[in-house]
């Protein structure tokens, strides 16, 4: 058995192309420890078929809406690190993410529940990991290219994002917010959040520590679509797989695979790139904003 040289931590890793994703890093890579946090009935679920891959993975329970767990999740990551439970810290995942049907459901803490799960837990969990990751090192954002908010890019399921910080961390900060369409377009302003704290974070990251955002594309079969509400679940379990065929959709498993390319540094890019399922790509005009993304940025830091 290979001895675990390197630490990888993982959200979203208990199902669809997370899950597709660990399952890959763990068989290319047998150096890896995988660290899935997670809600712990999920985590508990997968990690018998993961441990059948290797042993070298264990678990943390986290509820990524509320800041006291994500708090206490991150001080029992850094307590396995400093004491070498853990090897040295190489790679975060942020793959976890929500997609509701409104806009209007709030956290424990008073914050609407899309933006507070897609982007203030990330910003919270890498503020408090990130000195202890070592070089080299790469950390993934999983976003999605609805953050375009066009025809091209949704098809015209999605709006366009509304950006304003901090209104559209509150729940009803978006017109219409008991809606599906405000839920959509909480969904795509929190993708654009992930692009513009990627940009930040890549400012002020070490060298040899990169971060990049990973957009799979349109994949069905990962659940995502179960909160969203009107008539997106049918299309993307009855219409949108027919698109298969095309290449221009991906199931879990093709998708896992591309996910755990960058992760694992196969696939190219520089810090703060925005990898397009297989390479490097322009992210959209609207996310390169060195203004705003600093105003995001000083915001969350200001939550403490």
């Amino acid at each position: 058995m290979t001895a675990a040289t390197r630490t990888l931590i993982m959200t979203g890793a208990t199902r669809g192309i997370g899950l597709e994703a660990a399952r890959e890093v763990l068989r290319r890579s047998p150096g890896t420890h995988l660290v899935v946090l997670g809600r712990g009935s999920s985590a508990a679920e997968v990690l018998p078929g993961l441990q059948e891959i290797t042993p070298h993975v264990s678990t943390v329970d986290v509820d990524l809406s509320s800041r006291a767990s994500v708090a206490a999740a991150g001080a029992q990551l850094e307590d396995l690190l400093e004491s070498g439970g853990l090897p040295p810290l190489r790679g975060l995942v942020f793959n976890a993410g929500v997609h509701l049907s409104d806009a209007v459901q709030a956290t424990v803490d008073g914050y609407e529940r899309t933006f507070a799960v897609n982007v203030m837990s990330t910003h919270q969990l890498l503020r408090q990991l990130h000195p202890h990751i070592q070089a080299p090192a790469r950390i993934v954002v999983t976003v999605s290219d609805a953050h375009f908010g066009d025809l091209r890019h949704t098809g015209g399921t999605m709006p366009a994002p509304r950006w304003a910080i901090p209104e559209i961390s509150r729940p009803g900060a978006f017109a219409s917010a008991g809606r599906v369409r405000a839920g959509r377009r909480a969904y795509v302003t929190s993708k654009l959040g992930g692009i513009h704290l990627v940009h930040e974070w890549a400012r002020r990251l070490p060298e040899g520590v990169d971060i990049v955002a990973y957009n799979p594309s349109l994949v069905v079969g990962t659940g995502l679509a179960r909160e969203t509400g009107g008539a997106f679940p049918f299309l993307m379990s009855r219409i949108v797989p027919l698109l298969t065929v095309t290449g221009l959709v991906d199931t879990p498993v093709p998708a896992g695979r591309k996910l755990a390319d960058t992760v694992l540094g196969v696939t190219p890019a520089a810090s703060g790139a925005y990898i397009h399922r297989t390479k490097a790509a322009p992210s959209s005009t609207e996310s390169y904003d060195p203004d705003r993304e600093r105003a995001l940025w000083n915001w969350l830091e200001h939550l403490g």
